[in-house]
């Protein structure tokens, strides 16, 4: 090896001595930079490092999920309703029900789901009726759906006392038939079915994440009866411990329960005590909210509490969405708007924002003219000094209108708390 490597080498070395040595031991320098024998005998090491303690990662917050919901009464259609329809058909068609509607569609449109009593059925191989002629049958043009559908409701309900008017065989056809446009237009039809197993199948819509069950139950059928040997099926108000069992499978299944409840009595604003049992059964079972209808009159609405202090609501009767009725009290409905609610953190259910759109039937003198559906924020004073209810044919008991008596009619049947009167 060379000097010149040898050199290199042993400073090498003398390099890897000090580091080794600092590594383990911090050395005391003398005076005149000499390690004293009595320095190199005293030697300082270090102070051991305590480690920093440090928070355990925190799982991110997940978002509360949320719904807005918004629903509508009967959808009643008159004889003097399809007419309207009729007169605005356009070349090769039969009606055209849009424009009745379009006054509220951006309600529906803006809402994450829409639910809406459909109060007739839709048979095409049975007449057209409205109570035409004095018999309270209904049937409607297949055209309805269309408007309702293009309107934007998700969800249509169907348990009612106008469900047999044309027989077991028609309400089939018209189960069928709004089994078809659900599996068009993505829709939920309940509370008819075409045998037991099938009204045991829970309807579930998941909207922005959240589960949400429908039922739907009725009163009555006008008297008429199911035939013995018919699969059909309806689930009537009187079967609770039914009612009971699908509540509590539908709690089990799904984050929010939705209730459709056809009850009352028609033309009355009085809510009776077997109504407001049946609520408090109904919301002690596990349902969140009550759609109640049928009684063609808006009526009051109210949270009900749970026994372990969560709490449901009911809308006792939101009256008709569309109908030609000749009673001032018949022509305002309520729009059930409210936001269905899931905790991110706890996974617990409730609800915001509840309250009501009242929604006014307006037409014209001259046989139900111009027939339309409004909001209260777009209805005038002007336009309730000319609704053509005084002069509507047959006439009605209290066949007079005004804004003032519109005003009175929210006010007796909507809390104060829960009228949204500017949407």
């Amino acid at each position: 090896m060379s000097l010149g490597k040898k050199i290199a080498a042993s400073m090498t070395a003398l390099a890897a001595l000090f580091f080794s040595c600092t590594a383990c031991s911090t050395r005391v320098v003398g005076k005149f930079g000499e390690n004293t024998d009595e320095e190199l005998s005293q030697t300082v090491t270090e102070t051991p490092i305590e480690p920093v303690a440090t928070e355990p990662p925190t799982e991110p917050v997940s978002e509360d999920k949320r719904v807005h919901v918004i629903a509508a009464g009967d959808n009643l259609i008159h004889y003097s309703v399809y007419k309207n329809a009729e007169k605005l058909a356009g070349p090769g068609e039969n009606f055209n029900f849009k424009p009745l509607y379009e006054n509220v569609k951006y309600l529906i449109e803006d809402a994450d789901l829409a639910i809406l009593n459909q109060e007739t059925i839709i048979s095409q191989s049975n007449e057209i009726r409205g109570a035409n002629g004095g018999a309270l049958l209904f049937n409607s043009p297949p055209e309805v759906a269309d408007a309702v559908i293009d309107l934007g409701f998700d969800v249509f309900t169907m348990a009612n006392n106008h469900l047999l008017d044309f027989g077991a065989s028609a309400t089939i056809e018209s189960i069928n038939f709004w089994n078809d446009k659900a599996a068009v237009h993505d829709l939920t039809v309940l509370g008819a079915y075409l045998n037991e197993e099938d009204s045991n199948n829970i309807r579930i819509r998941e909207v922005n994440g959240v589960k949400i069950a429908f039922l739907s139950y009725a009163e009555h059928l006008n008297g008429f009866e199911i035939p013995y040997d018919s699969p059909l099926r309806v689930v009537m108000n009187h079967e609770t411990d039914v009612i009971e069992r699908q509540i509590k499978e539908a709690n089990e299944i799904a984050d929010a329960v939705i209730v459709a409840a056809h009850w009352g009595g028609e033309d009355t604003t009085f809510v009776s005590e077997d109504r407001i049992a049946l609520a408090n059964q109904m919301v002690n079972w596990g349902a969140d909210v009550i759609l109640g209808a049928h009684t063609h009159t808006a009526q009051t609405m109210e949270w009900i509490e749970r026994e372990d202090g969560t709490k449901g609501f009911v809308f006792y009767s939101m009256g008709n969405f569309i109908c030609c009725q000749t009673d001032n009290f018949n022509l305002v409905g309520e729009m059930p708007d409210f936001d269905i609610v899931v905790d991110g953190a706890t996974g617990a259910v409730s609800l915001e924002n509840v309250g009501v759109i009242p929604n006014i039937i307006h037409y014209e003198a001259g046989e139900f003219a111009n027939l339309r559906v409004y909001p209260y924020s777009m209805y005038t004073p002007e336009m309730a000094a000319a609704h053509g209810i005084s002069s509507a044919i047959p006439a009605g008991t209290y066949n007079y209108f005004s804004y003032d008596i519109l005003n009175e009619i929210i006010d007796n049947a909507i809390p104060k708390e829960f009228q949204k009167l500017d949407k």
